[in-house]
């Protein structure tokens, strides 16, 4: 852990932003905050942030450090994260589903929006749905989720749960992404059906590809927090260390631009 003694600017580098400089330097002194300040605060930034998530999935260990086998996108990966921790807390899901809702609706305000228009909401089984669940309760949005074949009793078609309208535009929701596959598999499922698509929404991005990859098929993706920017607040607020920081910031840099084969953010981990 750092203390005192740590640097007392933010890291130009990689982009620590000023209410995450506030984070880090609230204690006295420039001690970043411990862990009984940051309960305090409560919320920390006092309205819902995506940096409240990324506290969120640390405290309820959704965050991992180590050696992982995540798969050919996301490879041999220091750190592993657990979006689906956060169905224990309702409290907090329901923030998810605010800062997501509020996300959407500054978009919707913006002269030229990045987001089409959208009927309905489209869960990526299984980590997807919840979070879009508690989106269309929140919003009052028709939900609908893919459910996917199960030969073994004998359901040996993809299915589209809920009501589906051919024509209108629905917004895909998944809560991690590394290559994007399980998001353009979603989408074209929809568009098979007669439904049309043109943007998700991510939980966290792994930034491994998959906001390109995406692009390049035709689906804009706005994430709700970018693994960078968790990083750099864990860093920042001395809930890991320096060599944790470097190692996984440099893993990032090396699969940035490797090739996305297939969504690996969020399989098992292969050790502890």
């Amino acid at each position: 852990m750092r203390g005192a003694a740590s640097s007392p600017h933010p890291s130009k580098e990689y982009g620590i932003f000023p209410r995450l400089w506030y984070v880090a330097m609230a204690g006295k002194g420039g001690v970043p905050l411990g862990t009984a300040q940051r309960e305090e605060c409560g919320v920390l930034f006092g309205v819902d942030s995506n940096l409240d998530l990324a506290q969120a999935l640390f405290d309820l260990g959704g965050v991992q450090f180590g050696s992982f086998d995540l798969g050919p996108t996301a490879g041999r990966s220091p750190i592993y994260i657990n979006p689906r921790v956060l169905i224990s807390e309702p409290a907090m899901l329901r923030r998810v589903a605010r800062l997501i809702h509020a996300q959407i609706q500054s978009d919707r305000a913006r002269r030229r929006p990045h987001l089409a228009s959208f009927a309905a909401v489209a869960g990526v089984p299984m980590g997807g749905l919840h979070i879009a669940t508690a989106y269309a309760l929140e919003s009052d949005t028709p939900l609908i989720y893919l459910r996917p074949a199960n030969p073994a009793t004998g359901d040996t078609d993809d299915r589209i749960e809920g009501r589906v309208v051919a024509g209108q535009t629905a917004l895909i929701i998944d809560d991690l992404m590394a290559g994007g596959t399980s998001i353009l598999s979603t989408a074209r499922m929809l568009e098979a059906a007669g439904m049309r698509v043109r943007d998700a929404i991510v939980l966290l991005d792994r930034e491994q590809g998959g906001v390109e990859r995406l692009h390049e098929q035709g689906l804009r993706v706005m994430p709700v927090l970018k693994l960078k920017t968790m990083l750099n607040y864990f860093h920042a607020a001395a809930l890991i260390d320096e060599a944790q920081f470097e190692r996984c910031m440099s893993y990032l840099a090396e699969r940035h631009a490797a090739p996305a084969a297939e969504n690996g953010g969020t399989v098992p981990p292969s050790s502890p």
